[in-house]
């Protein structure tokens, strides 16, 4: 089981990802359009810069769901790879078997 206060810090990054996500993406456009004077897109650049880091949507780490495992989460499901394998093992995850050649 992971640390809580690393759990609730990224689920934190989710929120403000979310809440900023708009504001952010207005202004990458800004810094990307060639057509607009290297003033404007220098002042979007700054403003962009202003922006809390945690904002940021690459900041947010994928987790599983049930233990809060950072590593080995499939993204599809949501969970760690140990626990994606016994859920899978019990039958809890329909359409899911275990391959076997």
């Amino acid at each position: 089981m992971a640390k809580t206060s690393s759990v609730f810090r990224n689920l934190k990054r989710a929120k403000m990802a979310e809440k900023f996500a708009a504001r952010r993406c207005k202004l990458k456009e800004i810094v990307m359009d060639k057509s607009i004077s290297p003033e404007e897109r220098f002042q979007a650049t700054l403003k962009l810069a202003e922006l809390p880091r945690n904002s940021a949507k690459i900041r947010f780490r994928n987790r599983c769901k049930l233990t809060g495992r950072s590593r080995g989460v499939y993204g599809k499901f949501g969970l760690g790879r140990s626990k994606l394998r016994d859920m899978a093992a019990s039958g809890e995850i329909p359409g899911l078997v275990k391959s076997s050649w």
